[in-house]
């Protein structure tokens, strides 16, 4: 790799703060573990809530397939799994992992959107394919904010 490129690398890198110095502190296994079942049952609840929202408020989305728990479920359960393993990641490679894990969760919040996006254009009906658009917000917000307050580093931004 050229010096240039190398010097173009590095600079992402410290953009994002990235370090990969491996030293900073880490959340303990108990509190991340913690968070993980504080995350996942919140964001169940906070679906589930949403779900019966959007059906009483638009009550052509009653039987929805995407509103069914085993589907919500499952997803849900798998999303929140991969964050709750990508929180001690971020701690070990950044020294400002809430600041960068504050960015990966929108970017791959927006990410998850896209799936929404894809079943709106193909035919699903806009109410419904809003409330999973809400669904996935409200799982961000739980999941990030289970993991950076409850297994939180000490001393970290």
């Amino acid at each position: 790799m050229s010096d240039r490129h190398r010097f173009g690398f590095k600079r992402a890198l410290d953009l994002i703060r990235v370090d990969f110095s491996f030293d900073h502190p880490r959340p303990r296994p108990i509190r991340t573990t913690v968070a993980f079942v504080v995350a996942l049952v919140g964001s169940v609840v906070a679906d589930m809530i949403l779900v019966a929202i959007g059906t009483a408020a638009y009550p052509a989305t009653r039987g929805y397939a995407h509103f069914r728990f085993a589907a919500y479920g499952k997803l849900t359960v798998v999303g929140v799994v991969i964050a709750c393993v990508a929180w001690p990641i971020v701690t070990s490679i950044s020294s400002a992992p809430r600041w960068l894990f504050f960015r990966l969760a929108i970017l791959v919040t927006l990410f998850l959107w896209l799936p929404d996006l894809w079943i709106w254009l193909k035919g699903q009906p806009t109410d419904a394919v809003l409330v999973l658009v809400v669904m996935h917000v409200a799982i961000a917000l739980v999941t990030y904010n289970a993991l950076v307050r409850i297994a939180r580093v000490e001393g970290a931004s």
